[in-house]
Parts: structure tokens; sequence; C-alpha cells
């Protein structure tokens, strides 16, 4: 019965990638990739032969028994396209689904964007929160940042850079303008950071296009103060509403964004919800 074996990988420059994980890429009888063509190109690097085939978020079942079949003859390496697989990575499935089998699962420790960014953002990294990828809608990434509003710890994203100027202002618009660190193609060649608010890394990175895989490092929230304004409440009230968010939904959204009352929210909003009737 084989191993599964998780293994992290660079996120841009090769001489991160570690002996130990380029000996299993080399040795294991089958890798399993995002991207099979991206993985290909480090296996060239390594001259190494090793069948490669994909496994993603749109793999139908039988992809996955097929892997699970290699793993009763032998051992399997799993790859993501850069870093620790499994970590904002569709891989978690097939790491279950080899458990229920009773596989072993072993990692190979490797490079993390997350970590990376950390290290070098300049903030507290003894406890954060990562978000993943925002969402592509505004709608559902400034509620994903509300939800984050009041966390102490700083906060961890990854953003495209179709997306990443109105993740900016959504930042701004929903945190407030809190300090920001924007780590732009880690170890490579054209790696850049950039330190400031978030309405200054929106203007810095208007000048030119944005390029490359971005990792947002924000600032906690700051230290509340003992009583939330009305005022505060019926903005976010306000704002939250446009997005299309009602009752419920509205509630926690704004509690979320606010830290206020829950009973307070509640009855502003239905005071709100009640006026625009009235207005009808």
């Amino acid at each position: 019965m084989g191993t599964l074996f998780i293994i992290g990988t660079p996120i841009g420059n090769l001489g991160d990638l570690s002996s130990r994980a380029a000996e299993l890429l080399r040795s294991v009888d089958l890798l399993v990739a995002e991207d099979t063509r991206v993985t290909r190109k480090l296996l060239n690097h390594l001259d190494a032969s090793t069948p490669c085939i994909s496994y993603h978020e749109h793999s139908n079942p039988a992809q996955l028994e097929r892997v699970l079949t290699a793993l009763e003859s032998g051992d399997v390496g799993q790859v993501t396209d850069a870093g620790s697989p499994t970590v904002s990575d569709p891989g978690a499935s097939l790491v279950v689904a080899a458990v229920a089998r009773g596989h072993e699962v072993v990692a190979a420790p490797g490079p993390s964007a997350i970590t990376t960014a950390l290290s070098i953002a300049g903030m507290p990294g003894d406890r954060f929160l990562f978000l993943g990828f925002l969402p592509r809608k505004g709608s559902e990434r400034r509620a994903v940042l509300a939800g984050a509003a009041h966390e102490a710890g700083t906060v961890v994203a990854f953003e495209t850079p179709q997306r990443v100027l109105s993740a900016f202002e959504d930042i701004a618009s929903t945190l407030g303008d809190r300090q920001i660190a924007v780590c732009r193609e880690m170890t490579k060649l054209h790696e850049e950071v950039f330190r400031g608010t978030a309405t200054e890394a929106a203007a810095h990175f208007s000048i030119a296009r944005p390029r490359g895989e971005f990792v947002l490092v924000i600032e906690g929230a700051p230290e509340q103060a003992t009583e939330i304004s009305k005022e505060t409440i019926v903005e976010s009230i306000k704002m939250l509403g446009v997005d299309g968010l009602s009752g419920r939904s509205l509630v926690e959204a704004v509690v979320n964004a606010t830290g206020a009352q829950r009973r307070r929210v509640y009855r502003l909003v239905t005071e709100s919800q009640a006026g625009h009737a009235d207005d009808s």
C-alpha cells in the first residue's frame, strides 16, 4: 500500500526547492498536479520523467479514483502550481480520500506564499487570519472583508492582478484605510513589496497595469471604542444595503463590520427598512 506525499514546491525561485522534495519528485510512481504543464517544467528542470496527471477542483470522480488506484500499488506525490498543496488549493479532498482508504499521508514541507509574505510585511505574525483568494464579485468580496473587520490579528489574502485595484478600494471602504503590505511576485526577478495604506496602494498600482500574483497583508483591527456611534452603524447599513443585503443577512454583516450589539443593529436595520417602506 502506497503513501501519499504532499510536496511543497517553489513559489518562484527554483533554488527554494528542498533536496527532499526534489528526490520525491523523481522517485514517486505518480505525480498529481494542479496543472501538468506547470509541473512538467519543474520536472524538466530536475531532469525527471515521473508520470504526471492533473487533479483540480473541476476533476471528475473518476480522476480521483484513478489516483486512489495508483496508491494501491505505489507512492503518489501531490503538488500544486506553486507553494504548499491543499492551502487555498483543492487538494484536500485527495488527502481525505486517501486517509479513508487507509493510506499514510506524509508532508514534505516547502515554500508558502502566506508565510513568506508575513515574514517581510513588517506586521505581527503570531496570529493571523487567512482569507484565501478574495471573491470575484464586489458584494461578496466586501462581505468577506466585513467578516474580518474585527479580527485583531493580521489578515492575509490572495488577489489577482485583474481585481487587485478593486480589492484596495473595498479594503479601504470596508475596513478603513489601514496599513497594508502588498507583496507581488515574491522570490521572482521583479519582486516588489509596497507598504502603505490601502488608498496609497491603489494609487501606486494604478500608475502601471498590475502584473503577477499578489498577497495582501492587512493590519489587524484597532482597539474598539467603548461605544459604536449610531451614525457609524447607520452608514454601514446604507453601504451594505447597496450590495443587496437585507433582513438577517444585513444585520449579520453590519454586526461583523461595526462590532455593535446585535439587538442594537437589528433595531436600526428595522427602522431603516421601515423608513424606506414609508417613502414608497
